[in-house]
């Protein structure tokens, strides 16, 4: 009877899953402005495209207004990414749209919690580098991409429209 009763604790303490609840892996954006303070874009509606291998594209933000920050997610198997930005000024009576490319250089590594679990996969940003259209510079400000999404990975600057 005591035999059984441990038997019956070891199997249902190895069927426990303990996989995070907060499980989503996505790079943090946030805007800035020249001298530090986090901007808004007020007038301007923002859309992200990513190309697919197969050569069609994936929009991962699709005319976004009043963006501050945004989450993307990254492939898991390319070491580069490759990011194209339209942001279209509704403001202006003749609505021009500027474009930009943005490539990041990364390491995908496979993170395993537990065999009930799917398999997530953690990046470590080595490299930023991207057009100059509106866009004045990206900084690397946390490098370490997992579930923790308390803090933006990459701060974007834009130039003065």
């Amino acid at each position: 009877m005591i035999v059984a009763a441990a038997a019956i604790a070891i199997m249902t303490a190895c069927s426990s899953v303990d996989c995070p609840v907060e499980n989503t892996v996505a790079t943090v954006y946030t805007l800035y402005r020249a001298d530090g303070t986090a901007d808004t874009l007020r007038s301007d509606t923002l859309t992200i495209v990513s190309p697919k291998p197969n050569g069609t594209d994936t929009t991962l933000l699709n005319r976004s207004i009043g963006t501050t920050t945004f989450q993307l997610p990254m492939s898991y198997n390319n070491a580069i990414d490759t990011l194209y930005l339209i942001l279209a000024d509704t403001a202006e009576t003749n609505h021009k749209i500027y474009f930009d490319t943005i490539y990041i250089t990364k390491t995908n590594t496979p993170h395993f919690e537990s065999v009930d679990c799917n398999l997530s996969y953690f990046h470590e940003i080595k490299d930023i580098w991207h057009t100059h259209n509106r866009l004045d510079s990206i900084v690397i400000n946390k490098a370490s991409v997992n579930y923790d999404l308390t803090d933006d990975h990459l701060r974007i600057y834009f130039k003065k429209p």
